[in-house]
């Protein structure tokens, strides 16, 4: 039975982990969901690593929501970099869904980035671990995650 590690935390307003726990149930049966929830996003990287080489997760989700200050900017940047390291560390992969406060006016529209990233995510997971090749049918199409996909460019 394939593991998938799921990492949020308490510093987000919105929690994403439900609505990718949601999605991957709906596309794929058979699979354990393991969640650990910790304080911030430069606490994701550990947490990751250590659901891959303690609890033997298949591949990892990390969820955050840095803020709208520039020390959240670089908190963000440094927790991105440790997912990074943790990846190459376990040759697994973190799938990292960062929704930045910025990226929306409204709590509104945070809330629909927040959902529609968390679950194209959790989709993309779906199609990694069980169905690769749909991947690669997607390559160049210009895919995107918290707003509407843009398509290949036009030649």
């Amino acid at each position: 039975m394939a593991k998938i590690g799921i990492v949020d935390t308490t510093f987000a307003r919105y929690d994403m982990a439900k609505d990718a726990i949601d999605e991957i149930k709906k596309n794929i049966g058979g699979v354990k969901i393991l969640r650990i929830t910790v304080p911030g996003v430069k606490n994701l990287p550990v947490a990751a690593k250590k659901l891959i080489e303690e609890q033997r997760c298949d591949l990892v989700m990390v969820f955050g929501m840095p803020g709208k200050e520039e020390i959240d900017k670089t908190c963000a940047h440094e927790a991105s970099l440790g997912i990074i390291m943790a990846q190459l560390m376990t040759n697994t992969h973190i799938i990292e869904v960062f929704v930045h406060e910025d990226e929306a006016d409204t709590d509104k529209e945070l809330i629909e980035i927040a959902r529609d990233r968390s679950r194209k995510h959790a989709k993309n997971v779906v199609k990694l671990l069980f169905h690769p090749d749909k991947l690669t049918k997607d390559a160049g199409m210009g895919k995107r995650q918290g707003s509407d996909d843009v398509g290949p460019i036009k030649i």
